[in-house]
């Protein structure tokens, strides 16, 4: 049954005319919360993922759990639908299990606190942040394990419980919870970050309703829901066909030894609505790399790739959701059955942009993005330091950004725009760990007239033994380039032991032992190009020679010949007349690279690994919802 909605005063709001100027003065102060949430969390919090890292999103909501500002969209209304509780002024919520709240949060690592905001014995908002905790127990340090096959082994499971009831703060709970991780310290420290956080934005919202009116305020943020609507609607009615579209990518493997697993997403415009419909999709894996993706998320996913790709000066919120109509069949890679395992879910989740890009641009091409936002690697560290002290390191690596209409794609950069990478200073001060090389990888990037992001190679040279852990994607399907580009060099993973003998190792790893002077080449995929290579700027060619970011052997690829660092002219050209003539003029929109059939016959050649077999499952495994 429902939450029930407790309020010492249920005096609806009035709806107000608001001016332009106090619109405007309430909108950026959202804003300015928001901000403010993230500063007061970096400033708080402890584990090097969300202090250094900003693994973490944050939420204004209004009364009814709309999102005003925020990242991932409001899960509030899939929480007051499933629990089975009061909320009531002084209470704060706290939760971790996707299943209890339908996938609002994606993996029992993400702690989630939600903060009803009350005035005058009424509610006028929500606050709320979550973020990922770097180790909530379970079978492996990390509690990602990829090998899971069920959600039991991912530690522990925290269902909607009030961490605050009526003001009162539950010790108990958080000492149970606190004893099941690995690094009590660190998530303590962070879970007060999250309380701390939701505070600071909940005396935002209570300083303009008392600045401007809770009418006024209540009515601003209905304008501006209203706002996003209308434009939301224009970009759909201009951008969106009624024409079904479909578009498929891949996750590489589920790290047991099988893949890959596809994507599939149709999209048209019906009634004024746009349709996501992901039938076609592959059914869940037995591994964790299933994405239990909760509806309302992937609104605001279509939302924020519409936004920034079409109109990036619009500040996205809730308001456009009924505008959004999103099918994922039950039993599917998108929509597991309990308790399947979910740790892995950040490939599936970053491949979705990839989708998103594919089906969006087929229709207006002159604003299709290619491959690159295709996962966020991970890495796991762990052991005991000299002095017998239980270490534990989660990093995010950074891959290639795809080539986009308006330039290149950025070299060795997160998926998500908010995260910063770790400092090699930090890793180095409180890791057993040398990070000898931290370089863009030349090439790696797919040529186009606007060249794909490069890769990083990461190299840490682990100074004790010790177990690691990678959690990697885009090595077997290579992240596609579109309008002529090619797509990106693959990610790569080599461990280099101390007496010098190489091992590529998988992309998916669990449990892996290394030694004192073991070097880890942690290598990530590039971005795919766009438009035609044969067309970008010679000159561009030369000075990115003399950056490291291309080779004199990749500069071929564009057609272009570089002698003693200088552009041949006259040799370019002729290069390029016969790559034209070889090629012809049939320039296609998207370049996959070869076929899975392809991909597979030559996969121990090109990457060292053998290729992931044939997933196998049951015919009835998805149903219609």
């Amino acid at each position: 049954m429902p939450a029930t909605i407790i309020q010492a005063n249920d005096t609806p709001f009035k709806t107000v005319p608001i001016d332009p100027v106090t619109l405007e003065v309430i909108e950026n102060a959202l804003r300015n919360a928001r901000i403010e949430m993230d500063a007061t969390l970096v400033r708080t919090a402890m584990s090097p993922g969300i202090r250094e890292q900003g693994d973490a999103f944050p939420l204004i909501a209004d009364a009814q759990g709309r999102m005003i500002v925020g990242q991932f969209g409001s899960y509030i209304g899939p929480f007051l639908e499933g629990f089975d509780g009061t909320v009531e002024d002084g209470d704060m919520i706290f939760l971790s299990d996707p299943y209890s709240v339908g996938g609002a949060i994606s993996h029992c690592n993400d702690w989630l606190v939600l903060l009803p905001v009350y005035k005058d014995g009424r509610l006028v908002a929500y606050t709320s942040m979550f973020g990922h905790q770097s180790d909530i127990g379970g079978k492996v340090p990390g509690s990602m394990p990829i090998d899971a096959t069920n959600i039991f082994q991912e530690g522990v499971r925290i269902p909607p419980v009030k961490i605050w009831k009526k003001g009162e703060y539950n010790e108990d709970l958080i000492k149970l919870v606190m004893h099941q991780t690995r690094t009590p310290a660190w998530c303590k420290a962070d879970l007060n970050a999250l309380i701390a956080s939701c505070r600071v934005a909940a005396r935002r919202v209570i300083e303009m309703c008392e600045r401007f009116g809770d009418d006024v305020y209540a009515s601003a943020t209905d304008l501006l829901l209203e706002r996003n609507y209308r434009a939301m609607k224009q970009l759909i009615e201009t951008a969106v066909s009624e024409e079904k579209v479909s578009f498929e990518d891949y996750i590489c493997d589920d790290g047991m030894g099988y893949g890959p697993y596809k994507i599939k997403c149709t999209m048209w415009r019906e009634n004024g609505r746009v349709v996501l419909d992901f039938d076609g999709t592959d059914p869940q894996s037995q591994a964790s790399i299933n994405f239990l993706l909760n509806e309302n998320m992937m609104k605001m996913f279509f939302g924020i790739y519409m936004i920034m790709v079409f109109d990036p000066q619009i500040l996205f919120n809730d308001g456009y959701y009924p505008l959004v109509d999103v099918r994922i069949p039950e039993g599917s890679l998108l929509k597991p059955r309990f308790p399947a395992a979910l740790s892995g879910r950040t490939h599936a989740l970053g491949r979705l942009f990839d989708v998103l890009g594919g089906l969006l641009g087929q229709k207006t091409p002159e604003f299709l993005c290619a491959a690159g936002f295709s996962s966020s690697p991970h890495l796991f560290y762990s052991g005991t330091d000299e002095r017998g002290e239980w270490f534990q390191l989660f990093q995010i690596g950074f891959g290639g950004i795809p080539g986009r209409p308006f330039g290149d794609g950025p070299d060795g950069h997160s998926l998500w725009p908010n995260f910063t990478n770790v400092p090699n200073e930090f890793l180095e001060r409180y890791f057993p760990l040398v990070i000898e090389r931290y370089e863009t990888v030349a090439d790696s990037g797919g040529a186009g007239f606007f060249r794909g992001g490069n890769g990083i190679d990461m190299v840490y040279r682990f100074e004790r033994p010790g177990m690691i852990a990678i959690h990697d994607d885009r090595w077997f399907v290579p992240p596609w380039g579109v309008n002529g580009g090619e797509p990106g060099a693959r990610a790569r993973k080599v461990l280099v032991k101390a007496d010098g003998t190489e091992k590529v190792v998988g992309n998916k790893l669990e449990d892996f032992p290394v030694e004192a002077g073991d070097r880890l080449h942690f290598i990530t995929w590039g971005g795919g190009g766009w438009g035609d290579p044969l067309t970008r700027d010679p000159a561009l060619l030369a000075k990115e020679l003399k950056q490291g970011l291309v080779t004199v052997a990749g500069a071929r690829r564009y057609g272009v010949v570089l002698v003693d660092g200088a552009v041949d002219e006259a040799a370019t050209e002729a290069l390029r007349g016969e790559l034209r003539a070889k090629r012809g003029n049939d320039i296609p929109t998207f370049n996959y690279g070869p076929d899975i059939a392809t991909l597979r016959a030559n996969c121990m050649a090109e990457t060292g690994l053998p290729a992931p077999r044939q997933p196998q499952w049951e015919p009835t495994l998805i149903t219609a919802e």
